[in-house]
Parts: structure tokens; sequence; C-alpha cells
């Protein structure tokens, strides 16, 4: 592997044991992987946040990397946590569960790393550039930094995106060459496409489909921000796919050769969008909780669901989960106010695939994610997915209507 003068003296020490345990991490990977040399980062977005994925090993192996002074050089953000960080009182997670997780908040915050803890920094102030080269690790950013912004960024394991954090370098491979981001199959999409539940359930068949290869999609003339990032998540859970393209909407699509001459060709009708529905259900119709926010929502969003339920008393449990960005503005536009009124939280920081959400008691759960459609049956949880109203509305009755 090819090392500047600068990349070499890190990994010779010069720089501390920190700087240096991070560009062996960073080397090994570029060799596991053939890359002739590395790059520059312009930023960084690190998974493996919540406690309840960590446990005890992760909080010391954190602490033992922050002692060795390796300190973040690039603008950072954090995924989502497993709880609210500061609110979790109040919504009522536990005392012995909220001491552990914010350890390993405090251990993040030795190496420069600021609590912003979402799924969605480029909503909350991490905002790559079209061709900027990065390290993120959460699978929905890493699709829409790809896909949507045109930004190229693999996805990071939680060590080495703090690798790349503490060196500014990432090992130029995969999603950072031109010749990985071209499509191999074209998604001919004739189903109707409205609600963000709809990119959902056509990213969650398209990943099964595909699994890791790049689609180029035809025939969706419009798609919101909070559309195409329900599309990337989903499909990156169902089938890790971490780049797409879409003809006149997404960055790279516009240029023909972002799609092979020997694709394959595929067609996504309503039939297929309504099988992805009735596959994901179960016998009962009560709902429990109704939760959004996978990725994290946007203010609109949340604006939408406040203004279904301003002055209803819910039935079930209502959760969004944003970053505390998007909360605090929502808290200022009294939106937070409705939804707490209704009986239901805005949730900052946190995750519910990563939350301690079975210690609450839940069992049916609502969903308009693919990606929480996906994730969270495998944790037990019964659940239904669909529409953003469908949702809304078993929010308001307690029950799930055919």
């Amino acid at each position: 592997m090819n090392l500047t003068k600068e990349e070499q003296k890190m990994l010779d020490g010069e720089y501390g044991e920190g700087v240096q345990k991070a560009m062996e991490i960073i080397v090994a990977l570029g060799k596991i992987y053939g890359a002739e040399n590395l790059v520059e980062v312009a930023s960084v977005q690190v998974a493996g946040v919540s406690y309840k994925n960590l446990g005890d090993a992760g909080i010391e192996f954190l602490e033992e990397w922050a002692s060795k002074g390796a300190k973040v050089k690039v603008p950072t953000t954090l995924n989502p946590a497993g709880m609210d960080l500061d609110d979790w009182k109040s919504i009522g997670f536990a005392e012995e569960f909220a001491d552990k997780q914010l350890e390993v908040i405090k251990a993040f915050s030795k190496m420069g790393i600021p609590p912003t803890c979402t799924c969605t920094p480029y909503l909350a102030g991490n905002i790559p550039k079209f061709g900027d080269h990065i390290a993120w690790a959460e699978s929905s950013a890493v699709s829409f930094a790809n896909s949507v912004i045109g930004a190229r960024t693999n996805r990071e394991g939680g060590p080495s995106a703090i690798a790349a954090a503490v060196t500014g370098r990432t090992a130029n491979f995969g999603y950072h060459l031109d010749e990985n981001r071209v499509a191999t199959f074209k998604i001919i999409v004739e189903a109707d496409m409205k609600d963000t539940s709809d990119f959902g359930a056509l990213g969650y068949w398209t990943g099964k489909q595909l699994r890791n290869k790049v689609p180029f999609f035809v025939g969706i003339k419009h798609a919101t921000t909070d559309c195409l990032k329900s599309l990337g998540a989903a499909s990156a859970a169902s089938g890790g796919i971490a780049l797409y393209h879409i003809e006149n909407i997404t960055a790279e699509a516009r240029a023909k050769a972002m799609l092979s001459d020997d694709h394959e060709t595929v067609t996504f009708t309503d039939k297929e969008k309504r099988d992805v529905f009735e596959a994901i259900g179960f016998s009962e119709s009560e709902i429990d909780l109704v939760v959004f926010g996978c990725p994290h929502a946007s203010l609109e969003e949340v604006r939408t669901i406040a203004e279904r339920v301003k002055g209803k008393k819910l039935k079930a449990m209502l959760w969004i989960t944003t970053s505390k960005q998007v909360k605090s503005m929502a808290e200022r536009m009294g939106l937070v106010k409705d939804i707490e009124d209704a009986g239901g939280y805005i949730i900052a920081d946190m995750c519910a695939v990563v939350a301690p959400v079975k210690s609450f008691g839940f069992k049916n759960i609502a969903v308009n994610s693919g990606k929480y459609a996906w994730y969270l049956p495998n944790q037990g949880f019964n659940v239904r997915f669909g529409s953003t109203e469908k949702c809304i509305e078993a929010a308001i009755t307690g029950r799930w209507e055919p």
C-alpha cells in the first residue's frame, strides 16, 4: 500500500499510540480489500453507540482507546443511542441502563466526538458535498450519502469509523472507486408510489431481490427527501444495499454510464408492493406501540403526525424518534407539546432497534418504516407495516384496521 509521509508517521507512532492504533486498523482493512492507497475523508459517522449493543466490553474498548490520546481530526457524529440522553427518565428508561449509556457517550466525548446521536446526520449538520470521500457507518446514512448526495463511502464498522475519524483517512476501495458505483440491475417501478411507506416497501423488496447489488430505478416521477431515506434504509436492512440510483432524481443517475450495458431488469408493480405489506403482520388487531422515525424523522414528518393527533387522546403509545436538532425545532413550533398532550413522545438520540424496548412491555407494534419492519420482528415483536396514515390511526384507536 502506498502511504504518504504523513500517513507513515501516523503508522510509526509519531503522533501517539491512539493515532497509531487507528492507522493500523485503516491499513489492515486496506490490505484486506486490495486498496492501493488511502484517501482523506471530509467527515465521519460512527455506529455502535447503544449500550444495548456494546455492553461493558464495548465501554472498556472505547475508554482504553480514548486513554491512549485518540482524538478525532474531522467532523464526526454518532449513531443513535439506546435512549433519549436528556429525557430518558420521564420516558421511562431504567436508571441502570441510563448510567451505562451515559458512560458510552462520555467515552466518545473524550475523543472529541459530540453527542449528536442520529442516523440522519445530513439533517443535523453533517452534510458532505458531491464527490466527497467520507467514512460513515450506519446503513441508511451510508445509502443516503452515496445515493442522494453523491458522496463516497463504504459501510464502515464501529472501530474502522473511529479510526477514520482519528486519522482523517480511509482505505480507497469499494464505493470510493468509480467502477464499483455502476448499477447492474434496472428496476422498472410501475407501482403507485405516494407514501414514504411505499418507498420502504420498494426498498424492502429490492434488498431481498438484489442483496448487496447496485440498482438503477426507472419510473419514479417524484420522491421527497423522506421517501429517499425510507427507500435506502429498507434496502440496506433487507439486503445490504449501500448505493442506488433513480433516473433524473439522485445525484449520479443522470449519467447513463451509471447503468451497465449488461444489466438485468426486474419490475416492481402494485402486486409486489401489496405482497410486502401483507407479508408483515399477525392475527391480533390490538396495537401497543406505534413508532415512527427509522431513519430519524424529519421536521416535516413530525409536523404531519402532530397535526393529526393534536387534541386527541391516544389509545396506543406513540414514539417519534429523531435527532436533538429536529426535536428542538419541533419544541419551538409547539409540536412536541401537541404530541405529549395526546399521550406520545418525541424521543431524541434513540432508535428503537437498539433500545431496550422490551423492558416497556410492548408486544404489538405498528410502523411505516421498511427498516423497522425488517428488524423488529427478529427481536420478538409482532409488527404491522403500513402507511403513515394507517399508523397514525392505530395510535389514535389502539387497533390496526384492515
